[in-house]
């Protein structure tokens, strides 16, 4: 391998090879910007320090794209044996046995799955390194879909789910997705498990479908929601994941999943691509989520205030 094949970089202590760095990813064209996997490894590099804290402790699904994001995808729960033995492990329980996921705990991690084409980070709702473990969430989220790209619908969806949360207690903060839609993260003090959690959700979703039923739907099947947004809760079991905060989306252009301050949500020029790895770490950079409450709430309140809600 020559000069041109690979690209050395340091991360912390570790000093790694970014092999064909000059490797289209992201094709240009209409209207997009062509990006390397050298771009992709100097995004990640620089939003690390705000990326790492939404990453540590969480099992990882891997979605890798080794010829660019117009050749095959591969979808990674289980760690190869060829990785290195410094990036963590978290073995976790499934049907009938177990699968190890690997856990990005540092930047030298980060940019080690960058090498591996590893465009967009799947990340668990629980973390493995706390009380409670994998099968109590610390983090609870409203995946808002829209039937087509207009934003405007997810804004006023957005609205409603926080005006709901707000009704119930629980702080919401709001993430473009980097496809179509926003997330809503609500932090949890990880005291209830995932069915509790999922319960909880589905109910929150079920009442505002019932309140908006010709804007919203908790309709998991496409052909029956009409042109209503959905309300998708279902990242909230064991097992599921959702895109972790400033990760790149395999879409033209690399767009980003970027956490949001309420007030942005206003900006009427606001799409859910609004970001891409050329900027968004100067959103990164605003600590848009500052106004989150560190600790996480319980359920068991916003679940009785539900309760006396809806009957």
């Amino acid at each position: 391998m020559n000069d041109a094949d690979a690209r050395t970089v340091r991360a912390g202590r570790r000093t790694l090879e970014i092999k064909r760095p000059g490797k289209v990813l992201f094709p240009g064209g209409a209207g997009a910007e062509e990006y390397t996997k050298g771009d992709l490894a100097d995004y990640y590099r620089s939003v690390a320090p705000y990326m790492l804290p939404h990453l540590r402790g969480r099992p990882l699904m891997l979605e890798r794209y080794p010829d660019g994001v117009d050749g095959q995808r591969f979808m990674q729960k289980n760690v190869p044996e060829h990785y290195p033995d410094w990036i963590t492990r978290a073995e976790v329980p499934k049907e009938g046995g177990t699968v190890t996921h690997a856990v990005c705990d540092d930047t030298a991690t980060l940019l080690y799955l960058t090498d591996q084409a590893c465009l967009t980070l799947h990340r668990w709702l629980s973390r493995t390194d706390r009380a409670g473990g994998p099968n109590h969430p610390d983090q609870l989220v409203f995946d808002l879909d829209p039937p087509d790209d207009d934003f405007a619908r997810v804004r006023e969806a957005a609205g409603r789910v926080r005006e709901l949360l707000e009704e119930l207690g629980l702080p919401a903060a709001p993430m473009t997705t980097g496809s179509r839609g926003v997330h809503l993260v609500v932090r949890l003090d990880g005291r209830s498990d995932f069915d509790e959690v999922r319960a909880f959700a589905h109910d929150v979703a079920e009442l505002l479908a019932s309140r908006h039923p010709d804007r919203l739907t908790t309709a998991a099947r496409k052909e029956d929601r009409g042109d209503r947004l959905y309300l998708d809760v279902q990242r909230n079991a064991y097992a599921q994941t959702a895109v972790a905060p400033y990760t790149v989306r395999a879409r033209p252009g690399a767009p980003v999943a970027v956490p949001l301050a309420w007030e942005q949500l206003d900006d009427p020029g606001l799409h859910a691509r609004r970001w891409t790895i050329a900027d968004a770490v100067d959103q990164a950079g605003t600590d848009p989520w500052s106004a989150l409450p560190g600790r996480g709430r319980a359920l068991g309140p916003a679940r009785r205030c539900l309760a006396d809600i809806g009957s």
